[in-house]
């Protein structure tokens, strides 16, 4: 099993008092399956997958990433959990200015020691075949969340979260990045989890599950 979550609880301190907001959370997903994860806005969705990415940890129950405990890893280890395992695409370009196109790319892939592949090609797919020498000033919004889209693909991570990954393109854009995303996770034999409100996009990936008020309905 690629990702097993078991009865994952989180709640934050509020000036009231701990607030709850994931509540018995279990699931699955298995290498080479794509699963959207639904719900409205405060329902934990982002929660959820930070702790998957161990930018947090449960207040109780178990994230498995590859039989890995990840409450049980210490900050060093779920660090190099993503960058050798994990692919992260949240709606923060968080490019680095300072390289063009063609070097953020490749920037997660040589970092963890791979080899990024056809970097032309990858850009054609991501419609940027023609500006791999440009540096993230030039582009615009779209363009650079298309970046951060390929440079976490070019990784080719085990597991691929993404959080709205294309809140921050055109309709027709979005959907290409998106069939993008969910044929090179099956393609490479990765999992792909995606938070979205998109009822159209959800319905593009194998599997759907839904929050509300922090439990799966």
């Amino acid at each position: 099993m690629l990702l097993s979550v078991r009865a994952v609880e989180k709640s934050f301190e509020t000036t009231d008092g701990p607030q709850p907001v994931l509540r018995d959370v279990s699931f699955d997903l298995t290498a080479g399956r794509t699963l959207a994860l639904t719900g409205e806005s405060g329902s934990g969705k982002s929660t959820l997958l930070h702790l998957v990415a161990g930018l947090d940890i449960p207040d109780s129950g178990t994230i498995l990433v590859e039989g890995q405990d990840i409450a049980a890893m210490g900050d060093g280890a779920r660090a190099a959990m993503r960058r050798d395992t994990v692919g992260l695409v949240f709606q923060q370009f968080n490019l680095i200015p300072s390289l063009n196109v063609a070097d953020n790319l490749t920037f997660h892939a040589r970092l963890a020691g791979r080899d990024p592949g056809n970097i032309f090609a990858l850009a054609e797919r991501l419609g940027l075949g023609d500006h791999l020498h440009r540096f993230p000033e030039q582009l615009s919004g779209g363009q650079q969340q298309r970046v951060a889209i390929g440079r976490t693909l070019a990784a080719r991570p085990r597991l691929v979260l993404a959080d709205e990954p294309t809140g921050n393109l055109d309709e027709a854009t979005g959907d290409a990045m998106m069939a993008l995303m969910r044929d090179m996770a099956v393609e490479t034999g990765a999992g792909f989890l995606m938070v979205t409100h998109s009822e159209r996009l959800a319905a593009m990936l194998d599997d759907r599950l839904h929050l509300r008020a922090g439990r799966i309905t």
